[in-house]
């Protein structure tokens, strides 16, 4: 996203289409085919014929459509800069991890990434539970969303003013009718929360001690990290978003938590077995290749391209990876071929998406770091920004 992002075009042509699940293709090629009508009154010619020639390439893309994918699509095309003042047009689809809500066009002089930042964030998912001795509230946080899925009442009865005897036996029975309570509230919050993929945590909320009470006892999963208990006043759909406000510093830190969490555990193991960890670009991507990462951890601060350099004309070929120049600076440093000066074929991708897409079609976990903790600046500094821990040792 931040190398889409950071694409700068001559003037404001380039276009993104944001399609969501529920669009009619034709009403969308319909509206480019409008776009492409107006364009016909924009003065300059060189930038007219750059803007159509870009809602020509989305339209030709649409055709290969019936209707969108499950989730939408987000489709790019402009003429983006490369050499001088050569240009290429560029197009990309991408399919998000979350449902686009709204259709959109947008032309500018660069691609709108902001919204798909957004859907990526959204993926990431918080549990939520509310209670006290009457009743709970199960429900989740996604992106800025607060979904309320299960709501339980307790038929624990109230108090009573009987006194002696009487009064004993009463709170006994209360304690146990509460037990049974928070059995059935674990019972239910688990069964929704280990379902979850990309769930990070759980906040817990009600009033003292009755949500302490339910930690003591054990009843989440020992995999769902408990991220934080707060005090709140309510504990049904709106005790959800209450436990939402009060939260909001942790919800702020959760991303450090989890990137901080990722880097202590690679640190860990290279202490205690070596060989089930790895790290440089060479040796993490030889690792990717034999299937043996479960998990890359890498550095957001890593700006290395990978450059795979080709001659049509005389086959000669070579793979070199770069730092401190963006793709627009590397492909005007080779353009022409060492052996026989003939034009050569340059493909230049960002190593941080590489190694993760990698890492991913191999079935591994790709965390993110970045430089703003001790732990992730070790991890750029003492281990060239790239590290993974293993399935199985190479060796």
């Amino acid at each position: 996203m931040d190398e889409i992002q950071d694409i700068q075009g001559n003037h404001t042509e380039l276009i993104t289409l944001y399609v969501p699940p529920d669009k009619n293709i034709k009403d969308a090629y319909d509206q480019l085919k409008d776009e492409y009508r107006q364009a016909n009154n924009i003065k300059t010619k060189n930038t007219r014929k750059n803007v159509q020639s870009a809602l020509d390439v989305l339209m030709g893309k649409l055709k290969h459509f019936k209707k969108p994918p499950e989730n939408g699509m987000i489709m790019m095309a402009g003429e983006v800069p490369t050499r001088g003042d050569k240009t290429d047009m560029m197009s990309l689809i991408i399919e998000p991890p979350e449902k686009i809500n709204s259709y959109r066009y947008h032309c500018d002089s660069n691609f709108l990434v902001e919204p798909l930042r957004e859907l990526v964030e959204k993926n990431k998912k918080i549990g939520l539970l509310v209670l006290d001795r009457r009743e709970a509230t199960v429900g989740l946080l996604i992106g800025n969303n607060i979904e309320a899925l299960r709501h339980h009442t307790s038929g624990v009865p109230g108090k009573t003013k009987a006194g002696g005897q009487s009064q004993a036996r009463f709170e006994r029975l209360r304690d146990i009718a509460a037990s049974e309570f928070y059995k059935r509230v674990g019972e239910s919050a688990n069964e929704i929360f280990e379902n979850e993929e990309d769930l990070v945590g759980v906040l817990v909320g009600g009033p003292s001690p009755t949500k302490e009470e339910f930690l003591k006892k054990d009843l989440l999963h020992h995999e769902i990290d408990v991220l934080g208990k707060y005090d709140v006043s309510y504990t049904d759909e709106y005790g959800l978003r209450e436990l939402v406000d009060v939260a909001s510093e942790t919800l702020e830190k959760i991303e450090t938590m989890e990137e901080r969490r990722a880097a202590k555990e690679f640190l860990k193991k290279l202490v205690e077995d070596e060989n089930m960890v790895t790290y440089g670009e060479n040796q993490v991507r030889k690792a990717i290749r034999m299937g043996a990462v479960e998990k890359l951890v890498i550095s957001e601060d890593l700006r290395k391209y990978r450059v795979n350099i080709n001659c049509s004309e005389c086959g000669y070929s070579k793979d070199v990876t770069l730092k401190g120049e963006g793709p627009k600076e590397i492909k005007s440093r080779y353009e022409n071929c060492p052996e026989c000066n003939g034009q050569l074929d340059i493909e230049v991708e960002d190593v941080v998406t590489e190694l993760a897409e990698m890492t991913d079609n191999m079935g591994g976990e790709v965390v993110f770091v970045s430089t703003d903790f001790e732990e992730g600046q070790q991890l750029y500094n003492a281990f060239g920004g790239a590290a993974a821990i293993l399935r199985f040792s190479p060796s």
